[in-house]
């Protein structure tokens, strides 16, 4: 009857924080003498160190790469050519390029900063930049009628941090007029703003971006002694710790954290592991910069924070590699994975060293550390304080080792369509789609084949292995974007936006369609899917989910007459899916597999990849295959349940990392590629298939697999359910209106149910509506009649004749499940 630790979690800290917000900018919460001096003091030590972090052995390598880096851009403006501060980098048409100077600039800045370091204090060197950056600003900076060119999140995010982050780190220094003149030109290309300010109404000023943009604006006015300006700054960023609502959204926005832990950017993209991962980092920086001033609100912002870990990222890291479920066009970069888990760990470090619960989140870094198949190399850290505290940690031998995670776990993060199922030995992640959430990402030539990512695609990774050996970006290079593992895909060749338009968008200003207009993301970039059925429910450590495939926005304007006639959308095959996530396999059912436009459909159970190198095999026996790669020392087993058997081979392919990321290297791969699955010919009848994949599995144990223990009771359009005797677990997904039978249940109407019943007739059962449309599920159970244990408010049971029956008020739950314990009278 009472709210989940988890919701307390994440919604009380954030409502206090909206407080906060609006007594700050009420004027409530006013800046104390010394705020902006200690902001600025507290941002150099954040950046350069402190003499005494930097006096410590393990914190050398980083002061020598800065060192390094800063002499070889001052070598590059030595040899810089006519209209570029460096050379390699000329001015005036690319945006990148004026990114990558500022950045140059502040790392020259930064290494003059640096306690301990050669060239810590060289005036000259400071002067020379100061000197810089006025020629920049006068010449390619300041003229707003010849900027704003290019990605608009270079102009008033990208640039204005590395500028800021300079003039902070030459505060003594730098000239009034030149911190004001640059102060003013930020402000003014704040074009998605308000008057030069955060407009915390538009799509631009969320989530990540807002969380950037406000920082830059806390530190300028520091710099310029503007205490309205800061109390502001600070009040907008506090909006971003707020646990999203769905109902009752503030300023419409949808980016940000959920209750479930859950993370969305670019309104409906699942993104915990790219602008999740940098809201993170900015939220701990903040934290620290606001340190000892009047702004400081420890006590709301670092429970919100530690939330986000513990219900957001914890789930998604395994062994220290970051899954790539939650990545959107960042799953086609080289460097994902286990570096991503390298700058969160810098987040949670430093989040340590303010927490009233910090024991948890120390253990947790080191069982990071102790589990990763990679090394940890604090080198990557921002700030060589943080270096300075990871050594403390790891150096303590009173702190465990300790995963905040349980061993076995299901996490449902329903408003952003994804799962994780945790075992010893595995971690099982789902990506889905729908109405609600993209079904992939494509932008700026990042990610360039996408399509059925979000289409019940899987990833098994395996305990021990080297994770970027299995996926990562090599993983999209060489699996056919149409095979990818889990997918139902129709039989045709699609072409990526460039090959298709020649750029790297739909580009008709006349009808809308610009670089970062509202309609290319959603028709281009990011379209949502038709579909409004995607979801599960979890009870305990197990998990249900459920998907009825859809077509994407683009392909629904296209047919609806709404988009111009030499715009391409493509048409996805149809089928409904349910993964039942158990303890030694998950389970998959699949129905209505066809193609009303006639083609040729290909359902993949499974694709993996494996080293040119590696031994791999594949041994088959009655209803059964196990994949082995022998090198490894892993290996996947499938038993098929029901429907034709599925083809599974391995063949070797090469390709270009290019393939996925237009910018990648055009470096050659060679794996091994394996995929397991069904192709239906054209125009064949809908099919239907059930089959088991059981991760770690021996032949032996294939062999010996007793189907007995585990019975699909319905495979169909209408409904999927299963029943493991052995756990005493009745799963169901119904997916249409009406009375629904699975063993003992009755469900009405679409819904996840997953119950569970003990030797002496007691239920446990757990109920979700995977539509989020549903004021209420109702759920009977024949047989005698079961007395209330325990529910979760919301739940009523009461008696009917041959039976129980539950009725669940999902309305605005948003897909979250509902439990029940129930008694059996004796």
């Amino acid at each position: 009857m009472s709210i989940s630790r988890r919701a307390l979690l994440s919604t009380v800290p954030a409502a206090a924080l909206l407080t906060v917000a609006g007594q700050i900018r009420a004027g409530k919460a006013q800046a104390a003498p010394g705020d902006q001096d200690r902001l600025i003091a507290n941002t150099v030590a954040m950046l350069a160190g402190t003499p005494e972090s930097n006096a410590r052995p393990e914190v050398a390598d980083k002061l020598a790469a800065i060192e390094s880096t800063a002499r070889t851009w001052l070598q590059a403006l030595d040899t810089a050519g006519a209209g570029e501060l460096f050379k390699g980098l000329p001015l005036g048409t690319s945006d990148t390029n004026l990114k990558s100077t500022s950045q140059h600039l502040y790392e020259i800045a930064l290494a003059t900063r640096v306690p301990g370091g050669a060239l810590n204090g060289d005036a000259a060197i400071q002067d020379r930049v100061l000197q810089k950056l006025r020629w920049l600003h006068e010449n390619y900076y300041g003229d707003q009628s010849k900027g704003y060119y290019g990605n608009w999140f270079n102009w008033e995010i990208g640039v204005s941090t590395d500028v800021t982050r300079t003039l902070a780190l030459l505060s003594g220094v730098a000239p009034a007029d030149l911190v004001s003149a640059y102060v003013a030109s930020m402000d003014a290309y704040l074009r998605n703003g308000k008057n030069g300010d955060v407009d915390l109404d538009s799509r631009f000023h969320t989530g990540a971006n807002l969380a950037d943009i406000t920082a830059n604006r806390i530190l300028q006015a520091a710099l310029l002694g503007d205490d309205a300006r800061l109390a502001k700054a600070v009040a907008d960023q506090f909006t971003v710790f707020s646990t999203v609502d769905p109902y009752n959204l503030q300023h419409g926005v949808t980016d940000g954290y959920y209750a479930d832990g859950s993370f969305l950017q670019h309104a409906s993209v699942a993104y915990t592991g790219s602008y999740g991962k940098g809201l993170l980092t900015r939220a701990v920086q903040t934290i620290k910069v606001l340190d000892g001033t009047s702004y400081a609100s420890t006590g709301t912002v670092v429970p919100v924070v530690q939330s986000w870990v513990v219900d957001g990222f914890a789930p998604l890291i395994f062994e220290g590699y970051l899954m790539e479920i939650v990545k959107g066009r960042a799953v086609s970069r080289t460097t994902t994975g286990y570096a991503d888990v390298a700058i969160i760990v810098e987040a949670i470090v430093d989040l340590s060293g303010y927490s009233a619960d910090a024991a948890g989140l120390k253990s947790y870094i080191k069982h990071i550390r102790q589990s990763s198949r990679a090394t940890l190399t604090p080198t990557s850290f921002v700030s060589p304080v943080s270096i300075s505290r990871y050594a403390d940690l790891m150096a303590d031998a009173a702190i465990p080792a300790a995963d905040l995670n349980p061993a076995s776990r299901s996490v449902a993060f329903n408003a952003m369509d994804r799962v994780v199922h945790r075992r010893p030995g595995y971690a099982f992640a789902l990506a889905r789609s729908s109405a609600r959430i993209s079904a992939y990402e494509y932008m700026s030539g990042e990610n360039l084949m996408p399509w059925f990512q979000g289409a019940g695609a899987h990833y098994l990774y395996l305990a021990g292995q080297d994770h970027t050996q299995a996926f990562g970006v090599d993983y999209y290079t060489t699996v056919s974007p149409y095979r990818l593992a889990g997918i139902t895909a129709p039989e045709e060749v699609r072409r990526t936006v460039p090959e298709l338009y020649g750029t790297l968008w739909y580009d008709k200003p006349e009808l809308g369609f610009t670089s970062s207009s509202e309609s290319q993301n959603t028709y281009v970039y990011f379209p949502v899917c038709t579909n409004e059925y995607s979801g599960g429910a979890v009870l305990g450590a197990y998990g249900a989910a459920g998907l009825v495939l859809g077509d994407d926005a683009a392909y629904a304007a296209q047919q609806a007459g709404q988009l111009p006639a030499d715009f391409v959308a493509y048409r996805n095959a149809e089928a409904t899916k349910s993964w039942f996530l158990l303890d030694d396999e998950i389970v998959v059912l699949a129905a209505g597999v066809r193609d009303d436009a006639g083609r040729a459909v290909t359902t993949t159970f499974d694709s993996r990849i494996a080293s040119a190198s590696d031994v791999v095999t594949l041994t088959e026996g009655d209803r059964w295959l196990r994949y082995a790669n022998e090198t490894q020392q892993n290996a996947v087993g499938y038993r098929f349940l029901a429907g034709t058997r599925p083809t599974g081979a391995t063949a070797p392919v090469t390709a270009s990392r290019r393939v996925v990321r237009t910018t990648n290297p055009d470096t050659k791969v060679t794996k091994q590629v394996f995929t397991l699955g069904v192709t239906e010919p054209a125009g064949a009848a809908a099919a239907a298939y059930a089959y088991a994949i059981v991760p770690n599995a021996s032949a032996a144990a294939l062999a010996a697999y007793e189907d007995c223990r585990l019975t699909i009771l319905t495979n169909t359009a209408k409904a999927q359910a299963v029943k493991h005797t052995g756990l005493g677990l009745v799963a169901v997904n119904t997916f249409t209106p009406g009375d629904h039978h699975a063993e003992r249940l009755v469900v009405d109407g679409p819904a996840s149910v997953l119950a569970q019943t003990t030797r002496r007739g007691d239920v446990t059962i757990a109920v979700a509506d995977p539509t989020t449309h549903r004021d209420t599920v109702t759920v009977t159970i024949h047989g005698r009649t079961l007395r209330v244990a325990e529910t979760d408010e919301g739940v009523r049971v009461r008696p009917v004749p041959g039976g129980t029956r539950i009725e669940v008020a999902t309305r605005h739950a948003y897909g979250r499940s509902f439990t029940a314990v129930l008694r059996a009278d004796r």
